[in-house]
């Protein structure tokens, strides 16, 4: 025994030994340490004088020194507190104290990042003051081993990350897009598109307080003078350091507002619309607002007023770190209807020169971002006679509020009442970018389900998504790089669309739906409806359309109770063989949307060898799955105008998510796609000619090339049967296959996580009653008695399926 402890003691100080052989010296230590310390302090002096620079405010360079001092000094102070804790060498300690805070500031708390930029400069740095200092040949021999591959290690770093800060991103799996994945003949609206210039000629002014400080528009060179507004109420923590400067920066204080503006109309004696846009949180000295000019340029000569409304002042700015404005988006919405008690006393004044220029019965707002979510808080205050947190203020606006436009906007930033903004009667439009590195979830989507119709008034609402847009480029001044690090070459690039392109897609959509809801161009509907109904006006890309308008009557929308069977007005609902069968809520990236689904899940596990062959021909029809609605059709009237709509949306969970029963592969399983029970049939359906099975092979020499193919869109069947039992048979895809969820990276990092990030949105389908009695002339379509979605195109899958019902017809894709 005493031998076997001998032994392995003598193996332990062996193994001591060889370690030191290879242990850094100080020298090499203190060079790593002073790399180290060296590039965290010089980078975070470049992003600091970048930053400054960009937002126009020295102080905040100032404000980073002092942080680098608080950090060295800190770092000193930490490591006399655990030196006896830690055994590391002192300097590199140090070192690490001092840069691992600047890089969390650098990098926005990327551990990655943090980790390469602690790694790559500490071998650099070992490996210069080694060569330097001791010199390569007096090294050992482990030494110079380590010396070498430290030096690589660091070098090659150094090289990786410079290369792979200039690109511009990195290639992301190809994504197909669903909408032109069947050639249909989609009916184009007529006419030029709405994004065309009009024939009115712009002018331009500014209103403002007369006393800005930093721009002239608004000061000494401004058109007509406001009288300012007390903020008061609906602005908190506007104190502190942060207010202090805040109100040093800008020379008023929260009970001074201006009302500031920069305006482009029409020439011309009117009366015309009144579309204000405002914009979202960005850098106060990065001023945001002149941003909206392709839209006040394109809207005017249309003939319309436009208004981009000052804001700045109740933004972000470095000060906020000590405390600074949060809620405060009450705020940017009750500026706005301040804004239109302007305009609406300019219109009624007989001395001003806009003076019945303006028609104040046909109001548009429009909002970005953190202005976004704000159109809509203008649009409820505008209703209340008193301020909802406060019954104290009096509001009582009360102006012609026809629509709201909400660009990539945030949600719930400002809760009236502790809840979310509902909104009643009136025209919404939402869009999103699936590039947005800033609000990274359709977060008006979730506004989108909170906008409901009540009166006799035609409304609708909708909403878009567009693959490859972010979230600055919809303003002109805020640019491509969403993150607002100056290291722009963090952020992946390569999938985002060009600013051009994304505000000629912002300009049509934009300007038709102003058209539609201020002037009652009605023939841009089907645009909201259908995107390709404008292909030839739009970008290419992928785009989803949502849509609902005061016609819609839905049979089902899964809100009304927990019990999955049931539907509205005593309608019911059965699923067969599905693998996921739920309904619940929808969550986003971030936070819910709002609204319930349906969650439909199938796996049929198909042998290989039988993966080519249709699903419905190898699966037979006892083992598919499907889901039925027998809805009570007693409360809708169908008729030759009545369309079938639905939403649906993928989703990226499991289609087989149960670890045991019959939707594993089990060739015993009685249920089994490749039971005994079934064998025969299996065999009769995938016989195949000689011919066939040579193309067979042919097809698995190309199996590795047929993987990096994009996945193909989900496709389905619908089966709509009368009273009589008489069918309706369709694909999904004969009015558009299903769109599989956009995947993004937005940062370079990201790629390093996984397979990137995306989100449920839904997209709208619209089938015609007419067209279905084509499909079976004995079908009845106003005698609907059950509607079932049938999987059977596709081997697996889960989809997600909201708002099932009828309205009226728009715009009608013919079935084939």
């Amino acid at each position: 025994m005493n031998l076997i402890k001998r032994k392995l003691k003598q193996a332990w100080l062996w193994v001591k030994a060889k370690i030191r052989l290879i242990t850094p010296g100080n020298t090499s230590v203190k060079g790593a340490a002073i790399g180290l310390v060296l590039f965290s302090i010089g980078l975070m002096v470049i992003v600091s004088i970048l930053r400054a620079i960009s937002i126009r405010d020295p102080w905040f360079l100032v404000l980073n020194l002092l942080m680098m001092l608080a950090f060295v000094l800190a770092a000193f102070l930490v490591n006399w507190l655990i030196k006896l804790l830690f055994k590391a060498p002192k300097w590199y300690k140090i070192a690490l104290l001092i840069s691992i805070p600047l890089f969390v500031t650098i990098f926005f708390g990327n551990d990655k990042l943090i980790l390469a930029a602690v790694l790559i400069p500490s071998f650099i740095g070992a490996a210069w003051f080694t060569f330097s200092k001791t010199g390569f040949k007096r090294l050992t021999t482990p030494k110079k081993v380590v010396f070498i591959l430290g030096s690589l290690i660091g070098i090659a770093g150094l090289g990786a990350g410079i290369y792979y800060y200039s690109l511009k991103g990195l290639e992301m799996d190809e994504i197909e897009n669903a909408a032109y994945y069947h050639d249909h003949d989609i009916p184009q609206i007529a006419g030029e598109s709405p994004a065309t210039p009009g024939s009115y000629s712009v002018k331009t002014f500014t209103y403002g307080s007369g006393k800005d400080k930093h721009r002239p528009e608004f000061g000494s060179e401004v058109t007509y003078k406001t009288d300012s507004v007390n903020g008061v109420a609906f602005l908190d923590d506007w104190d502190g350091f942060g207010g202090w400067w805040r109100e040093k920066y800008w020379g008023f204080d929260s009970k001074a507002l201006p009302i500031n503006g920069r305006v482009w109309y029409p020439e011309g004696t009117g009366p015309f619309p009144l579309v204000l846009v405002v914009h979202g949180n960005h850098s106060m000295q990065d001023f945001s607002d002149p941003g909206y000019d392709y839209l006040g340029e394109l809207m005017a000569s249309r003939g319309m007023i436009l208004a981009s409304v000052d804001e700045n002042f109740i933004n972000g700015s470095w000060s906020d770190i000590f405390g600074g404005l949060s809620k405060e988006n009450d705020a940017r919405g009750w500026l706005l209807l301040e804004h239109l008690k302007v305009w609406d006393n300019w219109n009624a004044s007989s001395d001003h020169p806009f003076s019945g220029k303006v028609d104040m019965s046909k109001i548009a707002l429009i909002g970005h971002s953190r202005g976004g979510e704000a159109v809509a808080h203008a649009a409820m205050l505008n209703e209340l006679d008193y301020y909802p947190d406060d019954a104290t203020i009096k509001l009582g606006y009360h102006f012609d509020i026809q629509s709201i436009i909400a660009i990539a906007p945030v949600d719930g930033q400002y809760e009236p009442g502790q809840t979310r903004t509902k909104l009643k009667d009136i025209d919404y439009f939402t869009f999103h970018g699936s590039q947005d590195a800033d609000v990274t979830s359709f977060m008006g989507s979730m506004q989108y389900e909170r906008v409901t119709f009540e009166d006799s008034t035609y409304h609708f609402k909708t909403g878009l998504y567009i693959q490859g847009a972010n979230h600055g480029q919809f303003n002109t001044s805020w640019g491509d790089n969403d993150t607002g690090n100056p290291l722009k070459g963090l952020l992946n690039l390569k999938q985002q669309l060009d600013e051009k392109t994304q505000q000629e897609i912002a300009k049509v959509y934009i300007s038709a739906f102003l058209e539609t809801t201020l002037k009652s161009k009605k023939d841009y509907l089907p645009l909201f409806l259908d995107h390709r109904a404008g292909k030839d006006w739009l970008p290419e890309t992928i785009y989803l359309n949502q849509f609902e308008d005061s016609n819609t009557k839905y049979l089902v929308d899964f809100n009304e109770d927990f019990d999955v069977t049931t539907a509205k007005n005593d309608g019911h609902i059965s699923g067969e063989n599905l693998s996921v069968w739920r309904e619940s809520e929808v969550k986003l990236n971030y936070q819910k949307k709002g609204t319930r689904a349906v969650f439909l899940g199938w796996n049929y596990e198909v042998e290989d060898s039988l993966k080519e062959e249709p699903i419905e021909e190898v699966v037979p029809d006892s083992l598919l799955a499907s889901y039925s609605i027998l809805p009570d059709l007693d409360k809708i009237t169908l008729d030759s105008t009545s369309i079938f709509v639905f939403e649906m949306a993928e989703s990226k969970e499991s289609s087989n998510p149960k670890s045991g029963g019959k939707w594993v592969s089990n060739k015993e399983n009685e249920n089994s796609v490749n039971s005994d029970e079934n064998e025969e049939n299996l065999e009769t359906n995938t016989e195949s000619s000689n011919e066939e099975e040579e193309e067979e092979i042919d097809e698995e020499d190309d199996e590795e090339e047929s993987e990096k193919e994009p996945e193909k869109p989900i496709d389905l069947r619908i089966v709509i049967s009368d009273s009589s039992g008489k069918e309706a048979s369709f694909l999904l895809s004969e009015f558009s296959a299903l769109q599989r969820q956009i995947v993004v990276n937005t940062l370079k990092t990201d790629f390093l996580d996984g397979d990137g990030s995306s989100e449920i949105v839904f997209q709208k389908f619209v089938f015609g009653l007419a067209e279905m009695k084509a499909k079976n002339p004995d079908f009845d379509p106003y005698q609907i008695q059950s509607i079932k979605f049938v999987f059977d195109q596709m081997e697996k899958g889960v989809i997600v399926l909201n708002h099932v019902g009828f309205m009226k017809e728009i715009n009608l894709v013919k079935l084939e």
